[in-house]
């Protein structure tokens, strides 16, 4: 018997008339497919969701360089780099690392390279992003780091050309 199966003719209407069906549904065996077959779909979409986060902003960065190098200059606390530098390194990972991961290519150094990213990001603006008013503004950056942390360790899926190139190779 299936979840697709008629239900039991003379079964009494309404709930009970689903639960075996719903009952089935609690089958481990059931339950770890229907799971198994959504972890790729799952992965690829937190790809694409925390790339885009990061794609917006480089893109907004490189249409407004002279603002950039201001919010570099004046604004940011970048530790270690000029600020020149800090912005063409900042811009650069904020593009080439979320195309990576859209891709799926390079995608476990993709999200780690974007994990540091996120990191100076905060770092760079926690004289903003601690102050009262700004819980939101840190809650989205966690939740960036955390969606680059399971991709790191659990990988892109296998809806990533990475998955394509790593069974080429296991055939091999």
């Amino acid at each position: 018997m299936t979840l697709s199966d008629p239900v039991t003719p003379g079964a009494p209407p309404g709930p009970a008339r689903l639960a075996p069906r719903v009952s089935r549904l609690a089958d481990p065996a059931i339950l770890r497919g229907v799971l198994d077959a959504l972890q790729p779909w799952l992965l690829a979409a937190s790809r694409g969701y925390v790339a885009w986060q990061f794609l917006k902003s480089g893109w907004l960065k490189l249409g407004s360089w002279e603002t950039t190098l201001g919010l570099f200059r004046d604004e940011y606390r970048v530790p270690l780099l000029p600020p020149d530098l800090a912005a063409v390194a900042g811009t650069a990972g904020e593009i080439v690392f979320p195309l990576l991961l859209i891709a799926g290519l390079a995608s476990r150094l993709a999200a780690l390279g974007l994990s540091a990213v996120n990191a100076l990001a905060v770092l760079s603006y926690a004289h903003v992003l601690l102050a009262e008013g700004f819980e939101a503004a840190l809650g989205q950056h966690l939740l960036w780091g955390y969606m680059l942390a399971v991709l790191a360790v659990c990988g892109p899926g296998a809806l990533a050309l990475d998955a394509r190139h790593t069974r080429r190779g296991a055939g091999r």
